[in-house]
């Protein structure tokens, strides 16, 4: 990484890159630092041809609080006030679609994103999770749309993603009591993938699924999440009107080649491992 980040850090093995969040505190608590990071490290790590799939952890013993509400308030303290002024609402939208953005970028990446999840993951962390492609967690995880106590709506991201993920239902639930949800239920309405028995196999089996995918050609791998992110709220003759665009430069492509001579002649594919820059 090019730059120097306060809230997040990262480690990088064999095109897997892994992102911690950083404190403040014992919970990872999303203060001004972290609106203003996330949005610029997604531009690094998307124009990081050697990275192919990027995993998200929460440092210590949570994944994240959420919105640090101290370090946050005066810069959203405004939208308390009894009469706010046209400016102030602007002001106010901005600073909102910053804080957006970051989890956008997620969500848009060419590379897929995969979020380990142990502790805590409440309010700004079930949306930042939200706009990862998969997610995993531990037994101990412990999930909360939170915002309803705080009198506020979601508006990171959280109620755009989950209904793709978790249906109306349940984001609807989640959204409206605020309340708290245990590893097994986030299974059981598929909010993650798998669940394990403690963060250290969490971690081992991120870094493996990671790996997994990392392995794969990126052309290929990248493409299936850019056509998937297109199909939402696509029908379905768009979706395969783009699927047969991407695919028709790819079928084109070395590693397919690779792939088809590979399997006439039986040995292990060895595949290109820089994705394009930016994709």
């Amino acid at each position: 990484m090019e730059q120097t980040y306060q809230s997040l850090s990262f480690a990088q093995t064999d095109g897997v890159l892994t992102v911690s969040l950083l404190g403040p505190g014992k919970g990872n608590a999303m203060g001004p630092e972290f609106w203003e990071e996330l949005p610029k490290a997604m531009d690094e790590i998307n124009l990081m041809p050697d990275i192919r799939c990027i995993v998200f952890r929460g440092s210590g013993d949570h994944f994240s609080y959420g919105l640090n509400i101290p370090q946050m308030m005066p810069r959203l303290g405004k939208m308390t006030t009894g009469t706010v002024l046209a400016q102030q609402r602007m002001e106010l939208m901005t600073q909102i679609r910053q804080m957006q953005s970051g989890f956008q970028k997620m969500h848009e990446s060419p590379k897929p994103v995969i979020a380990a999840v142990h502790g805590w993951c409440i309010g700004g962390g079930v949306n930042m999770i939200s706009a990862a492609d998969i997610r995993l967690c531990s037994r101990d995880a412990k999930f909360s749309l939170r915002e309803a106590k705080l009198a506020i709506t979601p508006d990171i991201g959280g109620l755009q993603f989950l209904p793709h993920i978790i249906g109306q239902g349940f984001t609807r639930e989640m959204a409206f009591t605020g309340a708290d949800y245990d590893a097994a239920f986030a299974e059981r309405i598929g909010l993650v993938n798998h669940v394990y028995d403690t963060p250290d196999e969490l971690f081992a089996a991120a870094a493996t699924l990671a790996q997994q995918i990392a392995d794969n050609p990126a052309t290929a791998v990248q493409g299936a999440k850019q056509v998937l992110n297109y199909s939402q709220n696509k029908s379905i003759e768009d979706g395969l009107q783009y699927v047969a665009v991407w695919n028709s430069s790819q079928l084109q492509s070395n590693d397919f080649s690779e792939a088809m001579q590979s399997t006439i002649e039986k040995r292990k594919a060895e595949f290109n491992k820089k994705s394009s820059r930016g994709y």
